[in-house]
């Protein structure tokens, strides 16, 4: 739990998450938030970046089974992936949200051979479309899925829902409320605050439905 915590207050710092409940962010689903999540600022940030991929590992680690592979979801996954592939000296995959239109028509671009046990590395799970997709296209190739690992989540049932539909599971290295309940300890946001940001969230279920 602290690594959680630690992790939710760094992002917030370098302002890889932002909340404003005063103006809203645009999502490309044109949903009006009051969170914006962009955890490619981290790579910018080398006792962070360093933190998140120790944290990836711990993760790791627990797996009732070891991975040969390490997949980075594109675009934002791949350089936690290459980190997490260099501190284990595990091979590294990399999953394109759709097969290229061009040259072998690659949708992964590594070697993957069936029955290789692999991770998922994303840096956000929102709905968890993008990081089935990757997890999807791995298994078409044979790939065994341990798990999508990802920097942080919202928390949304949709996600949970869906992953559930594909026997996946996901975990996250922090998310939206331990973020909110971080905020709330440093004064920064009122439990009033954090209430209307929770119900704003669980609400998410019918618009996104």
């Amino acid at each position: 739990m602290l690594r959680k915590r630690e992790i939710a207050n760094d992002l917030y710092a370098i302002e890889a998450v932002q909340i404003d409940s005063n103006a809203p962010f645009t999502w490309t689903s044109g949903i009006q938030s009051p969170i914006y999540c962009d955890n490619r600022l981290t790579m910018s940030y080398p006792k962070i970046r360093e933190k998140i991929a120790e944290a990836f590992i711990e993760l790791i680690n627990r797996l009732d089974e070891k991975p040969d592979v390490i997949a980075g979801c594109a675009t934002a996954g791949i350089p936690h992936a290459a980190w997490i592939a260099e501190k284990t000296g595990l091979p590294m995959v990399y999953v394109r949200s759709k097969p290229k239109e061009h040259g072998k028509g690659n949708q992964i671009e590594g070697e993957i051979v069936p029955g290789q046990n692999v991770v998922v590395i994303e840096d956000l799970i929102s709905t968890g479309g993008s990081s089935l997709n990757a997890a999807l296209a791995l298994q078409q190739e044979g790939a065994n899925i341990l798990g999508v690992l990802a920097i942080f989540s919202y928390g949304l049932t949709q996600a949970s829902e869906a992953f559930n539909r594909e026997g996946l599971s996901m975990q996250s290295l922090t998310n939206f409320d331990v973020l909110l309940d971080e905020l709330v300890i440093a004064e920064k946001l009122t439990t009033e605050e954090q209430q209307q940001l929770l119900t704003w969230r669980d609400g998410l279920f019918k618009q996104l439905t």
